[in-house]
């Protein structure tokens, strides 16, 4: 059972202030207990670090955001809640783990309201605390707000510091709660004014949901680093409902149609007056997450108004005219090499198969054979198809290569079950570079691409060849015409002037003792 944290619901104690009190602040709890015993396997993919859910004129907006956030669970699985609103209170109910785990049918119950909010959560800023999971309700100057956030602020430290000195009293370690107490230490007159003022005033990647006792809000930054787009549930006998999701894969189950995304800089209201708009900042660059349609959402989503399955077919087949090679099967590595693999074999004319079975139920835990296994992790999660990779010459597909680990197990595996050659293409560029938009990626020095070179590379994960989608060949495949992407991943050229210095500067031998920071920009 998931330990749960209630506020604002009847008949329940709020334990905020008591885990406050008793040294369970975030900025001092311990993180949540990883596998009981470690796989070995050190090199993850990049995780993305939440994703959001709003619905306002549902007679069950709880279950709803339900429903919207279990689509949604593959865009964080270490915390989850829901916030309800039925214009005289707000509750807001969180708790660590998966949303069905959190959220049973006990729970949703104490939930009521025509207005929810929900995030699912994995942290970057902020430890991983059950005080910093979202939604975050704060009870301010301007009323209760709740709000839910996806992506990082980066001129965060200024921020908080100019907060606290103005009387801010923070719950949170996470980045999310500045903007509620922005909110409340704005002094325009009215709440929109203050939320668009509190908007402009933070720098970096956010696509949020907000929720007062009888408003909802969503809101992307200027640049539209996030994906946050707006759907709609006709309803016969009355106002249609207005939803909000991170990825329009969770509008699906909720039947749901896709009305348009929230544009990059906008400021959306819902109320009974229905929903009105406002553009809060303009002017800037778009500069969309391309790692969004390269790895993070689910390939039936439509992010920054474009398919992801169709992004991700045109990287196989681009993959295959800039890298093609002679073989016999081309194989995925799953789930995330899939699309990719389908486009590659598509173009090059080669067999498709799974030649890698993928455990779908490996849980948290697990216990090691006695004797250690070779690369047991990678074995635990992925398992060889023998009879399809037998003196076969295999073209291996997958999206990324972050530390390298991972690969060479999986080029190890395929060869161990008698493949002849075996030739990985990877449809991205080089990952060089942190992200310091939402995505938790390892620091420079550990990520192999910004230390090695692809025939290094190719050494270290021991396939015959080697080859990645070049950043045109992406950004070709990812085209709509309007959308400009963010590639600081591949670039290490960032949008933002808020960047430490430390994590981008060229891998070297005295990295510890770099010390050098970006001087403030006014």
């Amino acid at each position: 059972m998931s330990r749960l944290l209630y506020q604002g619901v009847e008949g329940v104690p709020d334990i905020s202030e008591s885990l406050l009190q008793n040294g369970s602040h975030p900025e001092r709890a311990q993180r949540v207990e990883g596998p009981a015993v470690s796989s070995g396997d050190e090199d993850p993919k990049l995780k993305e670090e939440c994703g959001v859910m709003a619905v306002y004129g549902h007679p069950e907006a709880a279950r709803q955001v339900y429903l919207g956030l279990y689509a949604l669970q593959h865009r964080g699985q270490e915390s989850a809640g829901i916030a309800t609103a039925n214009g005289q209170n707000l509750s807001n109910i969180k708790g660590m783990g998966l949303v069905s785990e959190i959220f049973t049918e006990d729970v949703l119950r104490k939930l009521p309201g025509e207005m929810a909010i929900g995030h699912t959560r994995y942290s970057t800023t902020g430890d991983s605390a059950l005080l910093n999971a979202q939604p975050i309700r704060v009870d301010s100057t301007k009323g209760l707000i709740a709000i839910a956030h996806n992506g990082n602020l980066v001129n965060l430290g200024n921020l908080r510091a100019k907060l606290e000195r103005a009387g801010a009293y923070f719950q949170t370690t996470s980045d999310s709660e500045i903007i509620v107490q922005l909110i409340a230490h704005s002094k325009a007159g009215t709440l929109v004014d203050a939320i668009a003022d509190s908007l402009g005033q933070v720098e970096g990647a956010f696509s949020i949901v907000m929720m007062t006792r009888d408003r909802i809000f969503a809101a992307r930054d200027p640049r539209g680093f996030r994906p946050l787009s707006m759907g709609r549930i006709r309803n016969a006998d009355g106002p249609d409902t207005i939803v909000f999701a991170s990825e329009t894969c969770a509008f699906d189950l909720l039947r749901a149609e896709y009305e348009r995304d929230v544009q990059p800089g906008e400021l959306v209201m819902v109320s009974a007056d229905g929903v009105t708009s406002r553009q809060y900042a303009s002017g800037f660059q778009q500069t969309s997450c391309i790692f969004e349609h390269v790895y993070f959402a689910r390939p039936d989503s439509r992010i920054y108004g474009r398919w992801v399955q169709q992004s991700r077919e045109e990287m196989g087949r681009q993959l295959a005219r800039e890298s093609g090679v002679p073989a016999d099967l081309v194989v995925p590595v799953p789930d995330s090499g899939v699309t990719a693999a389908l486009g590659y074999a598509a173009e090059a004319d080669i067999p498709f198969r799974f030649g890698l079975i993928r455990n779908h139920y490996v849980g948290r835990t697990f216990i090691e054979p006695e004797q250690k296994v070779r690369d047991f992790g990678v074995k635990l999660k992925l398992n060889p198809v023998r009879n399809l990779l037998e003196g076969k010459r295999v073209i291996l597909i997958d999206d990324s290569i972050i530390r390298g680990t991972t690969s060479r197990k999986i080029v190890r595996m395929v060869r161990g079950a008698g493949a002849k050659e075996v030739h990985l293409r990877i449809s991205c560029p080089p990952t060089i570079s942190p992200c310091f938009y939402g995505v938790d990626t390892p620091s420079k020095r550990d990520l192999i691409a910004a230390n090695k070179s692809v025939e290094e590379i190719r050494q270290y994960i021991e396939a015959d060849t080697l080859a990645y989608l070049s950043l045109d060949g992406l950004e070709q495949a990812c085209n709509d015409g309007q959308t400009g992407y963010c590639t600081s991943c591949y670039t290490g050229n960032y949008p933002t002037q808020w960047v430490d210095v430390d994590e981008i500067l060229p891998a070297r031998s005295d990295r510890y003792e770099i010390q050098l920071k970006l001087t403030e920009v006014n």
